[in-house]
């Protein structure tokens, strides 16, 4: 087994086809055909339409990550796949295509959790980084602080209890009338208000490393509707940075509490409400303050993409984890 193989990641699991290639922790190509903007005419993903999408798009979003890396497809070491959690119909695509490199080239299939790509993802940033650390969950599935023991191990030691953090994002930017995907326009327009809008601060009363957005979301929607139905004057920018305040500083708290409570130095973070601006400018505060080092994965390596799955397939591949050709697709994976 090599120390530093060459590995193709492919990621299908909603509404992005993605391939990247890595050698070691260096990462040589990150390939994406998007079919968002056809989704967003419906206000969400279609399932159908991106499963179609996906058929359409893999073999040429393979070929480019492979001419990018200069890479032929007869030096990879291996291939990993997501196979879960997301669409189905979306995830066989990639996952089929995957198990016919693997089989046709003679190199392991390596099945990729989503989730622990997401996790993988502050390798890519710092080839140096290695457990311990704590790691800050957040996703439009998934919220939860993390403790890293090793790269194949990892204890929870708190998450959402309903919501989780992109989620409510995603619910509110509905109620505000913002467009598909929510969290982006919701960032946006936050920055165009003031924290003025007194949204419950429930968060913080749940103790441990909890979370729950269900009682936030709620209080977002009930404020709009009553200020409509009484039709009293109220701006959405306040609305907008008043909720992402509420829902994004308990997220940078509670991460630096974990740090310090396991006595690590390093906070890293991984999903896709990890690339909002405010989170990623409130988790550097916190850490600064903490005198915690902190690692972030690039905005673009936060959302859905193959870098990640290519990342956590080195993981695999190290640990000698590879996957039968008779590995299934999972709509739904516990965070494990």
């Amino acid at each position: 087994m090599k120390e530093n193989p060459i590995i193709l990641g492919i990621e299908s699991s909603c509404d992005e086809t993605a391939a990247a290639v890595i050698c070691g922790r260096k990462l040589l190509s990150d390939e994406i055909i998007s079919s968002a903007s056809v989704h967003a005419l419906y206000g969400g993903v279609v399932p159908e339409i991106a499963s179609r999408a996906h058929t359409d798009a893999v073999d040429e979003v393979v070929a480019r990550a492979l001419a990018k890396a200069n890479i032929q497809k007869e030096q990879l070491d291996a291939v990993a796949v997501t196979y879960g959690a997301g669409l189905l119909g979306a995830l066989l695509v990639g996952l089929s295509f995957a198990k016919g490199l693997s089989f046709g080239l003679n190199i392991p299939l390596i099945g990729v959790n989503h989730i622990r790509g997401h996790l993988a993802a502050c390798y890519l940033e710092d080839e140096n980084l290695k457990p311990p650390f704590i790691t800050l969950l957040a996703s439009g599935g998934h919220t939860a602080i993390i403790y890293v023991k090793t790269e194949t191990e990892f204890e929870v030691l708190g998450s959402t209890r309903d919501d989780a953090a992109g989620e409510a994002f995603d619910k509110v930017a509905r109620v505000l009338s913002l467009p598909y995907p929510g969290g982006p326009h919701v960032e946006k327009l936050a920055r165009e208000g003031s924290d003025t809008v007194a949204f419950p601060k429930m968060l913080k009363g749940l103790g441990g490393y909890d979370f729950s957005y269900s009682g936030l979301k709620t209080a977002v929607i009930n404020y709009v509707h009553t200020k409509e139905q009484k039709g009293e004057p109220w701006s959405r920018a306040d609305v907008a940075c008043s909720f992402q305040k509420a829902a994004l500083d308990i997220l940078a708290q509670k991460a630096v509490e974990g740090a310090l409570e396991k006595g690590v130095n390093t906070v890293a973070a991984g999903g896709g409400v990890i690339a909002n601006g405010y989170l990623r400018e409130k988790l550097t505060e916190c850490c600064k303050k903490a005198g915690l080092k902190l690692v972030l994965p690039e905005k673009k390596h936060c959302t859905d993409n193959a870098a990640m799955i290519a990342a956590e397939g080195l993981v695999q591949y190290r640990a000698g984890n590879f996957s039968p050709l008779s590995l299934n697709a999972e709509a739904s994976i516990p965070l494990r």
